[in-house]
């Protein structure tokens, strides 16, 4: 394949990363200002989804780290699977988290909690990384499929700690408000 084929598909793939990234952007912003019409009774198992979605983010954090160790041992194709999982998971996670923040009513901690700041810059962060790394994960998995491991390689150095850090700190969100939760 010339050079300006591969460039066009790239160029092509980070358009669909972005486009990707806007549209879910958008949709959890409009689903978390209720928008839309919301169930009037709520299934059962909608209260389960937050701990499911610690669940998942647990289980992303484990195969991030198992995935860099995999890869520092220059086995390749046990770090392509892993992240697939991860990624697979990520996408169960968002489906989870569209649904119950769609339909649950919000749900927020304690203001007269002397933790709340905490709360709040752990929760605030972990939102606009969220947000941000979802680009960086769609063209580093992009890359790395294409074997373009030195492009995959600078991509991820970021996206990295970022995705990682969102999966431990979505574990910590669910823990701190989990108490808060309606049942």
């Amino acid at each position: 394949m010339n050079i300006t084929t591969q460039e066009s598909k790239d160029k092509l793939f980070f358009r669909i990363a972005i486009g990707i990234s806007v549209v879910v952007l958008f949709a959890v912003i409009i689903l978390n200002r209720k928008i839309l019409p919301v169930p009037e009774v709520l299934p059962s198992w909608t209260y389960f989804l937050p701990k499911l979605n610690a669940i998942i983010n647990a289980t992303c954090s484990l195969l991030l780290i198992w995935s860099l160790i995999e890869i520092k041992k220059k086995n390749i194709q046990m770090h392509k699977t892993i992240n697939l999982s991860a990624f697979a998971l990520s996408a169960v996670f968002l489906v989870s988290y569209v649904l119950y923040h769609w339909m649950a009513p919000e749900t927020t901690y304690p203001t007269d909690s002397p933790i709340r700041p905490f709360y709040l810059v752990i929760l605030g962060s972990h939102i606009i990384l969220a947000a941000l790394v979802l680009p960086l994960i769609l063209i580093s998995f992009y890359r790395g499929l294409q074997m373009q491991v030195e492009l995959h390689k600078s991509i991820v150095r970021f996206a990295y700690p970022i995705w990682l850090y969102v999966t431990i700190t979505g574990v910590i969100v669910y823990l701190m408000i989990s108490p808060f939760y309606p049942n």
